[in-house]
């Protein structure tokens, strides 16, 4: 993987287009083209799309600025990856071999320059997630994939955009937040324990660095509120806030 590596979570591309929907494109792809003028590689840490389900000749037409930008950066030798989030886990051919260099269905595991880097969305990450592990399971399932492409795609993607909660304000208490640091702080150790130098994690959203034993944590945070980005040298890995009006 080339460096300088930069790490993006929890963009949610929107279905309905919106002034505000498109300030956030345009501070985003102020970002990729400064990408593209430094050359490494782009990883996208789950959640690039509010949801995202391909059918084997459809694909979604909100997010064609998203692929034209990124034909562009591969177009300027950007390596693009893609690690699958809890909102646009179902990719099929289009994403996985024509738009992205690299597509992760699970946690993914990296040796960059010598450093070992774990990299997961997060979904599921908690110990308390025990519902939702369940979930992941079935809505991930072939069974689950299969049955939903029978649905029309007009009321798929209908039932999508009125299930998602993806920046309508909703924002976590001081004390869940609390919480989820304690915790991904926890299963970095492990990882560092075990010989790795770097986490990134995407999901909650807290656009935040820790320093773990020996190793750097990165919660990433997210594209309305705390957007945010990390990058990875090929020594060091540091976290970088990215204004709206930057």
């Amino acid at each position: 993987m080339q460096t300088p590596v930069y790490f993006i979570s929890d963009i949610h591309l929107k279905l309905q287009a919106s002034p505000k929907e498109k300030k956030r494109r345009e501070s985003l792809y102020r970002l990729l083209d400064q990408i593209r003028k430094t050359g490494g590689s782009c990883f996208f840490v789950g959640d690039l799309f509010d949801f995202y389900f391909e059918y084997p000749h459809l694909i979604p037409k909100a997010y064609m600025d998203f692929y034209q930008k990124a034909v562009e950066m591969k177009n300027d030798g950007i390596e693009l990856h893609l690690l699958l989030g809890n909102h646009d886990y179902w990719v099929q051919e289009f994403i996985t071999e024509e738009l992205m260099d690299q597509v992760y269905f699970d946690d993914a595991i990296l040796e960059v320059d010598g450093k070992k880097l774990f990299i997961t969305h997060g979904d599921g990450l908690l110990s308390w997630d025990h519902g939702y592990r369940i979930l992941k399971k079935i809505i991930r399932s072939k069974f689950f994939i299969w049955l939903f492409r029978w649905v029309h795609p007009t009321i798929a993607y209908r039932l999508a955009n009125a299930i998602s909660k993806s920046g309508r304000h909703h924002t976590h208490s001081n004390d869940f937040n609390k919480d989820v640091r304690i915790e991904v702080q926890n299963v970095a150790k492990n990882h560092f324990d075990n010989g790795f130098d770097f986490m990134i994690c995407g999901h909650y959203h807290l656009g935040e660095m820790f320093s773990v034993n020996e190793g750097k944590l990165a919660v990433l945070g997210d594209w309305f509120y705390r957007p945010s980005y990390a990058i990875f040298d090929g020594t060091d890995l540091t976290l970088h806030p990215w204004e709206n009006d930057a």
